[in-house]
């Protein structure tokens, strides 16, 4: 069997820094597998191997003199697919060295349901398990392309449409996956020609039209539960739920009659008939589910869109019984596993007491930063040393120039990896490269195998093992790393069993449910059960742990246009930044994206052929990208070659991280901090030929 490539001391003595700059993602990532601890020397440009414990021993070194001069300078940050146990000790060590600056790459998709759901229903996360889904009359997708989906997913779908549940759809790009099920989707029809539809109807509503459209089909409900009353019909809209579980409808209904249909159509650019069309489906259902994306989330006002479906739900009574519900789908595997042990900048008096009394320390109070405030703090100095658990920073974040020259002032960088990241290649003053093993290889402790845990977007944590053998002797386990670097690093604390940690999981997991027990009781016994188990979300039983203890009416509020109309005199376009079917997260592993259709690269804009053609522009052509938005700073992406789509015109989309620079940081959604990827405003200008 040939060897499988590795980024290991052979390859980094052939390759200097400044010299790996210049790969792409792509070319990073075939690299192979990191086998080896490193560390940059300046002399030579190169990273260059070390022992564990010089590496834990020189960062310790760095850590403790930061802390002295001041701890809230670190930051902690954490990968989507890091293990439930290693997001527990992440966090510990954050809170131990004295702040809680724990940020996630999560965060740029989940943070708006983050805030929004618990003020609606009083959980952060959705309210659907994968049972509703045999048992729902009808589907809404917001802002989520099925082909991102896993396969338990999109079978879940697919059978709901076999009993022939309506599934609507609203997305501003025709996306293939949800028009059709394909067998290369859903394996087990692979022996037969059949194809699914998926959507029953799609609308393809503006790009940033989301509250309008939201608006409007929350219009349409009421409007048909007035025509059912004066039919003396049974009611459209759920009034005992409404009355016993919930609050804010007067206010909400008011605003919906308030709202005119033509700032609505403008808005949304759907015509009214459209979302009374839609507006019966929700109504005939007597059980709807809402499944949602970032494609919802990552604009200014991401959060009201959330409230703003979970509105809709309300009106029907559609949250907290079987076949209905909301569920948020985000692309990272375990985010939610992550917030769940207390990765999150403000822990809150209930967090803070438990860990005070558990481990005798008094946690840091004030709110730690954000990944979007982590990017301000490197730029403004206050931010000198980053601690990476998985993810690649460099490639998540918005005004991607501005924060890689801060970057590179950093005092010290510290990233847990499995492969070679463009992160990793960008580097501060002191930087290491500690290679762990990955979720596909045997971790073995003590001699006994470990399992890992992680949650998804139902609720249900699940056990898993590796199985593969590790593909260097070297490698340690992310929990063993956090936990060697916070002995080398933290005074010595009794109370906290770093190394017995390290030797045994299920002893984290003991902790993890003296933290939390209301969620996280007898965890190491649940996770043993076939299918894990689900953490209790208290909306499923219609128990609201919000502050009035009923669920809210929240979404309602002014209209607003997003900069960049269609206009033939205008020359700006709204840009939506995409991920393609070969991309997990900012990692890309392919240059193609099937789906699409899109093949010889990711360096293109989608537009409509209406505005290729007013632009004076053509298809295939080279055309370089500048935002719109006049801040001071110039952002530019250039060589993006024209491919004509089927998106509304006026809209244009692009992928992301490499369209990346021309999201500015200070653009995001309020009390999320979402960065607003999905309605960036552009000019677009002709490459010379």
């Amino acid at each position: 069997m040939a060897r499988r490539p590795q980024a290991d001391a052979e390859f980094f003595a052939r390759h200097r820094l400044a010299e790996l700059e210049a790969w792409d993602d792509h070319a990073l990532e075939a690299a192979g597998r990191l086998t080896t601890p490193l560390r940059w020397h300046a002399d030579s440009d190169r990273y260059l191997p070390v022992s564990w414990d010089q590496a834990f021993a020189g960062i310790a070194a760095e850590l403790q003199a930061l802390r002295r001069d001041d701890a809230r300078a670190a930051v902690f940050c954490c990968g989507g697919q890091a293990s439930t146990e290693a997001a527990y000790l992440l966090q510990l060590l954050a809170r131990l060295y004295g702040n809680n600056n724990l940020c996630s790459a999560s965060e740029l998709c989940q943070e708006a349901s983050a805030v929004a759901l618990p003020l609606s229903i009083g959980v952060e996360g959705g309210t659907v398990t994968r049972k509703d889904f045999a048992q729902t009359d009808a589907i809404f997708i917001f802002g989520q392309n099925v082909n991102a989906a896993d396969t338990g997913f999109l079978h879940d779908l697919q059978e709901a449409r076999k009993r022939g549940v309506p599934v609507v759809s609203f997305n501003p790009l025709r996306e293939r996956g949800l028009l059709a099920f394909t067998a290369e989707q859903v394996p087990r029809d692979m022996l037969t020609p059949a194809r699914t539809t998926v959507s029953t109807q799609y609308l393809q509503l503006r790009n940033g039209g989301d509250l309008a459209a939201l608006t409007g089909l929350c219009k349409a409900v009421l409007a048909l539960d007035d025509q059912a009353q004066a039919a003396r019909l049974p009611r459209v809209l759920d009034t005992p739920f409404i009355a016993r579980h919930t609050q804010g409808f007067e206010a909400f209904k008011a605003a919906m009659r308030a709202s005119s249909w033509q700032t609505i159509e403008a808005l949304s650019g759907l015509p009214r008939v459209e979302l009374e069309q839609a507006a019966q489906v929700f109504a005939r259902a007597r059980n709807a589910i809402c499944i949602y994306g970032s494609g919802l989330t990552q604009h200014r006002q991401g959060v009201r869109h959330v409230q703003m479906l979970v509105d809709l739900l309300l009106l029907g009574g559609h949250i907290g019984r079987p076949g209905a519900g909301i569920h948020p789908m985000h692309g990272h595997s375990n985010a939610q596993g992550q917030r769940s042990v207390g990765l999150r900048t403000a822990p809150g008096h209930t967090l803070r007491h438990r860990l005070a009394r558990l481990y005798g320390f008094e946690p840091p109070h004030e709110s730690g930063l954000n990944l979007l405030q982590t990017c301000e703090g490197m730029l403004d100095g206050g931010v000198r040393a980053f601690v990476g658990l998985g993810g690649n920073f460099l490639r998540e974040v918005p005004d991607t120039p501005r924060v890689e020259a801060a970057w590179r002032q950093l005092r010290l960088t510290v990233q847990i990896a499995t492969r070679l990241r463009r992160s990793h290649v960008l580097h501060g003053a002191s930087a290491w490269l500690l290679p762990a093993l990955d979720a596909t290889e045997i971790d073995r402790q003590s001699g006994l195998e470990q399992a890992l845990s992680s949650e998804d977007a139902t609720g249900r944590v699940n056990a898993s093992r590796g199985a593969a053998s590790p593909a260097s002797a070297e490698l340690l386990s992310e929990c063993a790393i956090l936990a060697r670097l916070a002995q080398a690093t933290l005074e010595p604390n009794p109370r906290v069993p770093w190394q017995a940690w390290a030797q045994d999981y299920s002893r984290i997991r003991d902790a993890i449910a003296q933290t939390w027990p209301e969620d996280f009781q007898d965890f190491n016994g649940r996770l043993r059960t076939h299918g894990g188990f689900l953490r209790p979300r208290p909306a499923r039983q219609r128990l609201w742990h919000t502050e009035s203890g009923k669920a809210c009416f929240l979404g309602q509020g002014p209209l607003e246009a997003e900069p960049a109309t269609a206009r033939d005199d205008d020359p700006v376009l709204r840009l939506m930044l995409l991920s393609s079917d070969e991309q997990s997260g900012s990692t890309v592993h392919g240059p193609d994206d099937r789906s699409r259709g899109i093949r010889g690269g990711r360096r293109v804009l989608l537009l409509h052929r209406s505005d290729i053609a007013r632009l004076g522009m053509a298809e295939g052509q080279l055309v370089d990208a500048s935002c719109a938005i006049d801040d001071g700073v110039e952002r530019c992406v250039r060589g993006l070659r024209i491919v004509a789509y089927d998106i509304p015109p006026g809209s244009a989309a692009g992928y992301y991280p490499e369209c990346n620079p021309l999201l500015p940081l200070a653009r995001h959604g309020g009390p999320a901090s979402v960065a607003a990827a999905k309605a960036i405003a552009i000019r677009l200008r002709a490459m010379p030929r």
